[in-house]
């Protein structure tokens, strides 16, 4: 099965700061409710496609990338951090609120783009959808938390930087444990979302250079601890992965302070579950929205 992104009904250029712009994708019907659209840590938004596509009828869908990830132009190492990503986020609602008007928004937002939002306490949302997480707090267990994050950045350090094609990356996909549920096609989409051809035309390479990943991951243990979902000001659904299973990105502890939100999770779905269960996915956020009034 191929997932071919069709194109846009429509783009905007949003500019973050002197180095950085993102483009905004629109999708979607444009008369429904809006939902904004982002992703994890390293990933892109297009990657998303076999779960967004399914909402596509009913909401206007504006699709954007975290600065040096998928369509955009790689930066300045030093600003891939997480205040910097906060401040980008406030910056492209607003920018999406002036390009095509106020209207009801809802964020629906993965891993490292759900810690971004939660810290930035826009007031900007009637509604969020926050798929797994990384919530963290303080607590016995917290020191394996800092550990698995340092894990994590040493081996994306160590990741090949360059491919001699995509197919070659979506093969390597194929033997990866964290790739073994995703629904067929989602391999070669990931090759096509997270890879640009090498500027000395020589094969492929991550289109977010994996120094940056890897820095990113060694934020999220500094900040993660300060989420506190007690604060949020609009109706919030968790989606998390099956905590029975052995965790493909962070491990999620203390879920008490979660009694704030509407929590839910996917059995048999690790991380990657908008990947791995895209209809399931689709239709929790299209239930969770209908009784806000949201539709």
């Amino acid at each position: 099965m191929e997932w071919c992104v069709p194109d846009p009904l429509s783009t905007r250029d949003i500019r973050l700061d002197e180095h950085a712009v993102t483009t905004v994708r629109q999708h979607g019907n444009p008369s429904g409710p809006r939902l904004i659209l982002t992703h994890g840590n390293g990933l892109a938004a297009d990657l998303y496609y076999p779960f967004w596509s399914q909402l596509a009828d009913e909401f206007e869908l504006m699709v954007y990338d975290l600065r040096n990830h998928g369509w955009n132009c790689v930066g300045l190492q030093q600003d891939h951090n997480i205040p910097t990503l906060i401040s980008d986020h406030d910056i492209i609602l607003e920018g999406i609120a002036r390009e095509y008007g106020d209207k009801t928004t809802v964020g629906v937002f993965h891993s490292l783009a759900t810690l971004v939002t939660l810290l930035s306490l826009s007031d900007h949302y009637a509604a969020l959808v926050l798929f797994d997480p990384p919530l963290c707090k303080p607590a016995g267990n917290e020191a394996e938390f800092i550990e698995a994050a340092e894990r994590m950045a040493e081996r994306t350090r160590n990741r090949a930087r360059r491919f001699r094609s995509e197919q070659e990356f979506a093969e390597v996909l194929s033997f990866a444990p964290g790739f073994d549920r995703v629904v067929p096609g989602t391999h070669s989409l990931m090759a096509r979302s997270v890879l640009r051809r090498a500027s000395d035309g020589q094969g492929f390479e991550l289109r977010c250079p994996r120094e940056y990943e890897a820095q990113i991951a060694e934020f999220v243990r500094s900040f993660s601890p300060l989420l506190d979902l007690s604060m949020l000001n609009c109706p919030t659904k968790v989606i998390g992965a099956d905590p029975t299973l052995a965790y493909a990105y962070l491990p999620t502890f203390d879920l008490s302070h979660a009694s704030a939100v509407d929590y839910d999770f996917i059995p048999d779905a690790s991380h990657l579950l908008q990947v791995e269960r895209p209809k399931h996915c689709a239709e929790m956020v299209r239930e969770f929205l209908s009784a806000q009034g949201i539709q």
